[in-house]
């Protein structure tokens, strides 16, 4: 079934139909509603993505996250997805797993077939490729630290002040060996927290140990290894272990406890991110509260506000407000009392 036949069966030309269907204002009630009947009847479905490529604009936009197995990526997009469908717009949701390559094949594809604009989350992107994406005028957001210099809309959390106040907290709590787990991407995120970390060591007066930082896959996994290297040093063994993701934590803390150590009262676990199942895990794991889903939304709006503004905005750049959310695998006293 084509538009062609619709014309044919109605009795009227191919653009009196074209007419119904982009411009229904522009035809005479009679003959819109012949139109639209024999349509109905006849089960037509029109290509509205050849339609927008006429009125260049598909209603679609490009959603790029690194991975689906981590919660804190869905989070994310589900609150692109809900801005997104509340303004009519169709999110596609590509999955590059921290592969430059792949995130910039996707790229070029989603531009190829004339989406509206793209959503990059915790993007390996160059500047130059950010130049690129300019140059074929699409519109662009990135969630997440800006890998390059850049002039870009973002959306993002104050990765170092959120570490600092995170270590700070595990200080107050009277850990003096707090060691440090971090996955080897997000590259830039993570950077800002070691900064972040070694500061609120710095400011309390103790010296860095190097053989505390460590790294490894940003996985359940990854934390296990990692933490067992740590919690393998002996006299050394920290008593906290503050880590850069949930899934890292939620690995620290296997390793805790398959070296017959009790969470909080042996070691101590900080993690960052506050997915959903965190205030599940046993105990219940103090993390820093990144408001995923909330600077979902505010990519997907900003996005939208470039996409459906004549000339574009200015640089825009939205900072959104970490806080602790204390549990009991800190180790915390009743008596200690932080607000963030």
């Amino acid at each position: 079934m084509n538009i062609k036949e619709i014309a044919k069966t109605s009795g009227v030309s191919v653009a009196t139909v074209s007419r119904v269907l982009n411009h229904p204002e522009t035809v005479a009630p009679k003959t819109r509603e012949k139109v639209l009947a024999i349509i109905n009847e006849l089960g037509y479905k029109p290509n509205w993505f050849a339609r927008g490529l006429n009125f260049n604009k598909t209603d679609t936009i490009g959603l790029l996250i690194p991975s689906i197995q981590n919660p804190a990526y869905m989070e994310v997009a589900e609150g692109v997805e809900y801005i997104a469908n509340s303004k009519g717009y169709t999110t596609l949701l590509c999955i590059t797993e921290e592969d430059v390559e792949k995130e910039r094949r996707y790229i070029q594809t989603l531009i190829d077939r004339r989406i509206d604009g793209i959503i990059l989350v915790s993007s390996l992107l160059e500047d130059s490729d950010i130049q690129e994406i300019k140059k074929q005028n699409t519109a662009e957001v990135l969630i997440g630290e800006n890998k390059g210099n850049s002039k870009i809309p973002i959306v993002r959390i104050d990765c170092f002040g959120a570490a600092h106040k995170a270590v700070k907290h595990l200080l107050n709590c009277g850990h003096r060996k707090i060691a440090m787990v971090y996955g080897s991407t997000p590259i830039m995120e993570n950077n800002l927290k070691i900064k972040g970390y070694k500061l609120a060591l710095k400011e309390a007066g103790f010296p860095i140990n190097e053989d505390y930082l460590v790294e490894d896959e940003n996985t359940i996994e990854g934390g296990y290894i990692a933490a067992r290297k740590l919690l393998g040093l002996g006299d050394d063994r920290p008593d906290a272990i503050f880590a850069t993701s949930d899934l890292l934590a939620f690995g620290v803390m296997d390793a805790i406890r398959d070296s017959n150590l009790s969470i909080a009262e042996d070691v101590a676990v900080m993690g960052f991110d506050n997915i959903r199942v965190s205030n599940l895990m046993v105990p219940k794991l103090t993390t820093v509260d990144k408001p995923l889903y909330r600077m979902g939304i505010s990519g997907a709006r900003l996005l939208l506000d470039v996409i459906e503004s004549e000339d574009g905005i200015a640089m825009s750049e939205i900072i959104l407000q970490a806080k602790l959310k204390i549990r009991k695998s800190c180790g915390h006293k009743e008596r200690i009392k932080e607000i963030f």
